[in-house]
């Protein structure tokens, strides 16, 4: 089995850039499963139903976020009513949306987990316990055997090891390492989002987890995370917060959007990962 993960799309030139390059990613590589975070997409502050539909229409079969998730109140019903959203799951359990799915597809059961970091963020639940909440629920591990149920209660697939994708949204790379040897062995694959700058650790670790501290992002490379580099510059020279906005072509001219992530090899019969390489 073969999955990707790609980073924070940025704004409108990071969709693009993802409708452009991923249909052909996923034909030319076969792959089974993909995973993007679509939490600064609309405008570089979450998200709408338009540019989610537009995610999902690209190739996407699960969308993940984080904590700008909730800069558009209007798309809030979006994460009640479609199960391809999640937003991270250790925010209160009365938040509007959901913090997994699990789905078959390829004939492999899919497991999806979306939690957020704590150190240098706004102080939420324990990540580290909400996954481990998760896996109880679903009465089962990577290293385990046991019968998988969807988010309705019903089984699906039973007696094969689930394949679990675990989208770590975190500031601190020290906090994601944690949690990457935490799951370790538990989950398939641990991908960092949120700092939007791709890092170069992907690695398999002792028990078989896939790792990388952070996916990158989808948009004008040529800017400062995605977003327009005077502004960014204004904000950090003159201490003023000043709104920052999607970079929309690079200071040579030319649009230099791309898409970044990771595409994993997978051992489908025990839900481990084989190899792990940067897109």
């Amino acid at each position: 089995m073969r999955a990707v993960m790609i980073g924070d799309v940025v704004g409108e030139p990071g969709l693009k850039a993802l409708e452009e390059n991923l249909p052909k990613l996923i034909r030319d590589n076969s792959v089974d499963f993909a995973v993007v975070n679509g939490e600064n997409v609309a405008g570089g502050f979450g998200l709408t139903e338009a540019t989610f539909r537009r995610i999902v229409a690209a190739g996407a079969d699960a969308v993940t976020s984080g904590n700008h998730v909730w800069e558009k109140r209007e798309f809030w019903p979006i994460l009640d009513d479609d199960d391809k959203i999640l937003r991270p799951a250790n925010y209160s359990r009365t938040a509007p949306g959901r913090g997994w799915l699990c789905t078959r597809k390829s004939g492999a059961s899919w497991v999806v987990i979306n939690i957020q970091g704590r150190e240098f963020m706004t102080p939420i639940d324990c990540p580290f316990r909400a996954f481990d909440k998760i896996l109880k629920y679903l009465g089962t591990t990577a290293s385990s055997n046991h019968s998988l149920i969807n988010s309705n209660g019903e089984p699906i697939l039973p007696g094969v090891f689930p394949i679990i994708l675990v989208d770590f949204h975190a500031e601190s790379t020290r906090e994601k390492e944690a949690m990457a040897y935490y799951v370790d062995g538990r989950a398939t694959l641990l991908s960092g989002t949120h700092t939007h700058v791709q890092t170069a650790d992907e690695r398999i670790l002792p028990k078989g987890t896939a790792y990388v501290t952070d996916l990158g992002m989808t948009g004008i490379t040529d800017s400062v995370i995605g977003m327009d580099a005077a502004i960014c510059m204004d904000r950090a020279r003159k201490q003023i917060m000043y709104r920052m906005e999607p970079a929309t072509e690079s200071p040579n001219g030319k649009t230099g959007a791309k898409i970044q992530g990771v595409m994993v090899e997978i051992d489908a019969a025990y839900g481990k990962a084989v190899s792990i390489k940067r897109l």
